[in-house]
């Protein structure tokens, strides 16, 4: 149990970023989706889905930390 805290701690933001991305995924398919069938990620929810949990899961990781710098702003 102390294992799946730790895990849920260090990717917080990526757990967040995977649900919200596949519930917008989700979203889009209800209100906007493809239904000829013709639009290979629209058509289907779950492909829809979990394209946008795909596309969360990245813009949630594009925030970096700063690197610290070797010689620590000496001159």
């Amino acid at each position: 149990m102390e294992k799946v805290k730790e895990f849920i701690l260090k990717y917080k933001w990526r757990l967040v970023g995977v649900l919200v991305g596949g519930l917008a995924g989700y979203l889009y398919w209800y209100y906007i989706g493809c239904t000829s069938g013709t639009c290979p990620i629209q058509s289907n929810w779950h492909t829809s889905s979990l394209y946008g949990g795909l596309m969360g899961y990245l813009v949630s990781d594009l925030k970096k930390k700063p690197k610290k710098s070797e010689d620590n702003g000496k001159v």
